[in-house]
């Protein structure tokens, strides 16, 4: 009896059940992690190299935004497969035998530590991206907030198109831009320019140009036209990359949850290969 007893406080002291010693081991699971996060790096370098080598600020050449957009996406979900593959059969592999533990306690615990693999693994990543995530972000606030200055410089190159002399001589209309200038601004932000300021705008081209009135008019017409175009670029400049940002942080989840579920199974394939070679 006391025999029967002893062997079975081994069998116990040896599943980590009875000195109350954690399942994790650590080590494993810091190791998967490093090898995860750097894998990540190594790839996001990679996908960023191919990217740039994909797009060209000359007009067509290169990529459209809604291909990059994809291809961004997809190298994401690839790099979360490959990482979290990585990571968390390295610390299946590592992890500590634990004997006498039922196969099912076993598996659990390796899904587990592919779990933690993974979460440390990110954690880890998004401290060394933070910086570069915080410059994009701040990179999309300063475009943003660029687009009414350059409204405002178009408006103003279109007022000097107003009040163009006709030939070659040129007329001091300093007086008058500042005030054309404003009109021109309410009608871009209203979207529309009152018959009384198209007239009186176009009444004060014609006197300052001596052109007709017909042909002041249709200078206002276009320096409107012109800055309304600027404006509605600019918004939809904003709007695509608002797009873009969304998608990309839904991508980006979903990617993440992949990556949580093949580390999971990965570490478990990994401490099942380990026990059946030891």
């Amino acid at each position: 009896m006391t025999s029967i007893l002893s062997t079975r406080a081994d069998e116990l002291g040896a599943g980590d059940v009875a000195h109350g010693r954690s399942a994790a081991s650590w080590g494993a699971i810091i190791a998967g992690a490093v090898v995860a996060a750097s894998v990540s790096i190594i790839l996001l370098a990679l996908g960023a190299g191919l990217g740039l080598a994909t797009v060209s600020p000359w007009q067509g050449r290169g990529i459209s935004a809604t291909t990059f957009t994809a291809m961004t996406a997809i190298w994401f979900i690839v790099m979360q497969w490959v990482s979290a593959c990585l990571g968390g059969y390295i610390a299946g592999r590592l992890r500590t035998r634990w004997v006498g533990t039922h196969a099912h306690e076993v598996f659990f615990r390796d899904t587990a530590h592919g779990l933690v693999t993974w979460a440390l693994a990110t954690v880890v990543l998004a401290s060394v991206l933070a910086g570069s995530l915080s410059s994009l972000i701040d990179g999309g606030v300063q475009a943003v907030s660029a687009a009414p200055s350059s409204t405002s410089s178009a408006a103003g190159y279109n007022v000097d198109r107003l009040f163009r002399a006709s030939g070659n001589s040129a007329s001091g209309t300093a007086d008058y831009r500042g005030e054309a200038t404003h009109i021109l601004a309410i009608a871009v932000t209203t979207g529309s320019l009152p018959t009384a300021d198209r007239t009186y705008l176009a009444a004060l081209v014609s006197q300052r140009t001596g052109v007709s009135q017909e042909d002041a008019q249709k200078r206002v017409d276009d320096a409107v036209a012109s800055a309304m175009d600027v404006q509605t670029k600019a918004k939809e400049a904003a709007e695509a990359a608002r797009k873009a940002a969304a998608e990309a942080a839904i991508y980006t989840a979903l990617s993440m949850l992949i990556g949580a579920f093949i580390a999971s199974v990965s570490a478990a394939l990994g401490g099942r290969q380990r026990d059946e070679h030891l």
